[in-house]
């Protein structure tokens, strides 16, 4: 934060009340706002100083602790905040003075908005009065400050203030290619219309927006990647003119006029990691009006029992380390149990043949128009397959899709095995316990899903194999198997071959796999369609 703001030749006056009509000025033209620290107290102020005269002599001051800033026009805003008037008592009366401002345009407008939030929002460390050490300006303590622990923050901010890792994102052109075609393909949504850029990165989005004639789109990004976004946005100046880069949190910036629309890239790994669904649904509530839209508007998780030996001897002989009885000397068997359960802990990230499925998969949504923040805390999704096939179940396989619901086209991204690979690959939780299906078995469990504060969730999968055959309609399981793992710390097996073999036990080779339905369902015509060709090679293996 600059050691002041100045904005030159403002006009100012005080709207009257009944408490403060009586000592109302004339209304000012040409004078100075200047944004900086009270002198006697530290605290960030506003002052409205008289043209010509030196800021000692301002006409009004005012505290940015409880003011509160209103837009009445393009360039005129309205500021109240409380103020108190001594009686002959000693008593104190309390009012709120309101004061108008208007600026000379609508450029400085909205950089005078911006600096009011910016110096309303920061807090000055050490007592009233004292000097800062090292001019120390810490931010105010926010919801994202009070879920989210500070060294989980400063990586995750730290990461994607990276252009390597931008450059990751954009390269991936499904995702991108993707982002386009639904803003594009629905020009209706933005033209015209204010769109706020969630997270925004390193702009790309935000240029999309304007590209599909958007009145103006507030980029909202709180890594260091706002000043290359800042930089993009102003070397594209026929769309960077219609784009204000905000460098802050979702969840303590202010804006000065509602939303049309929302975009955001939000998902991460299974969807929900790094818990910026929430901040999208945060966003969702503080900035977009009545019957805005949200590009991505829903989003479903996709699982299915696996199976693939290859996967699982792999990660059973990592812990075959810790088998050994000499060495240099050290008994290290009693650890073996303890990494063998380590190993199986973390979720595989890789690009797997979608033959390797048990069953087709079913799906659970979240509606990201609909939900509350805290329906991301825990996510509980029921499971129930039935075996295509006899063969050992090694886990659990996810993968996520969004929907883009446009008004006029509504199209999907899809992270499916056998579809292009993305940079989000596919998910896999193995069981230490593997089960054993027949054709026709059912399997049943759930996955449960804890947020934590570092940005990422626990996960706790239990599978079950049903009775089968003679007697099953009398209900019971005869196996299960749980697991526990860590969604923030995978193994990316991406360098990995990723063959696939016909087990002897699998007679049969699976049937195109279609989606079914858990929890909330999608209409039929909104699905996209996925079809596997079982004799062919996935995409991810080309």
């Amino acid at each position: 934060m600059a050691p002041s703001d100045l904005f030159h030749d403002v006009s100012f006056s005080r709207v009257p009340a009944a408490a403060a009509a009586a000592a109302s000025p004339e209304a000012t033209a040409g004078g100075t706002a200047v944004f900086g620290e009270d002198g006697s107290s530290g605290a960030p102020s506003l002052s409205l100083v008289l043209p010509g005269e030196p800021r000692a002599k301002h006409t009004l001051e005012i505290d940015l602790s409880d003011a509160q800033i209103f837009k009445l026009g393009p360039t005129e805003w309205l500021c109240v905040n409380g103020e108190s008037e001594a009686k002959d008592d000693d008593d104190e009366k309390s009012y709120s003075r309101a004061i108008k401002i208007v600026l000379r345009t609508e450029a400085e407008s909205k950089a005078f908005y911006l600096a009011f939030q910016r110096w309303k929002h920061g807090v000055i460390s050490g007592k009233a009065g004292e000097p800062l050490e090292n001019g120390v300006i810490i931010a105010s303590k926010s919801k994202f400050d009070t879920k989210i622990e500070a060294s989980s923050a400063k990586m995750y901010f730290h990461y994607y203030g990276q252009l390597l890792h931008q450059q990751n994102m954009l390269q991936d052109f499904v995702r991108t290619g993707t982002y386009y075609a639904a803003v594009m393909e629905n020009r209706s949504d933005f033209e015209g219309r204010v769109v706020v850029d969630v997270g925004a990165g390193s702009g790309i989005l935000s240029l999309f927006a304007a590209q599909a004639g958007a009145r103006h789109v507030y980029a909202i990004e709180a890594s260091e990647m706002a000043e290359h976004a800042q930089r993009l946005i102003s070397g594209n100046p026929s769309l960077g003119q219609r784009i204000t880069v905000i460098k802050g949190k979702v969840e303590e910036v202010e804006l000065p006029e509602k939303a049309d629309i929302l975009i955001s890239e939000p998902m991460g790994t299974l969807l929900v990691n790094e818990r910026m669904l929430e901040s999208y649904v945060i966003a969702r509530d503080r900035f977009l009006g009545p019957d805005g839209k949200m590009f991505p508007t829903t989003g479903r998780i996709h699982m299915a029992p696996f199976s693939d030996e290859y996967l699982y001897v792999e990660m059973a002989n990592k812990a075959l380390f810790w088998q050994q009885h000499n060495f240099f000397g050290v008994d290290l068997t009693p650890l073996h149990g303890s990494a063998f359960q380590g190993y199986f802990s973390q979720p595989v990230v890789d690009a797997f043949d979608p033959r390797l499925l048990v069953s087709p998969s079913t799906y659970h949504m979240l509606d990201f128009t609909r939900m509350k923040e805290e329906d991301l805390y825990e996510i509980d999704i029921p499971l129930n397959f039935v075996a295509s096939v006899g063969t050992r179940v090694h886990g659990l396989a996810c993968w996520f899709d969004v929907l883009f619901n446009g008004s006029n086209v509504q199209r999907w991204l899809t992270t499916a095995p056998g579809s292009p690979t993305t940079h989000w690959y596919q998910l896999r939780c193995i069981l230490s316990q593997p089960l054993y299906v027949m054709a026709g078995q059912e399997i049943t469990g759930q996955l449960h899903l804890v947020a934590h504060s570092a940005q990422s969730y626990t996960i706790y999968l239990t599978m079950s194999a049903k009775m089968w055959g003679e007697g099953a309609e009398q209900g019971g399981i005869l196996q299960t198997s749980t697991a526990k793992l860590e969604l923030k710390e995978p193994y990316y097996r991406l360098s990995q071959p990723q063959p696939y073999v016909v087990q002897d036990q699998q007679e049969q080779q699976l049937p195109s796999l279609q989606p079914q339905g858990s929890g909330q369902q999608m209409q039929d015509d909104l699905s996209p369609s996925i079809t596997i060709e079982p004799d062919q090679d996935s995409a991810a293996f080309n």
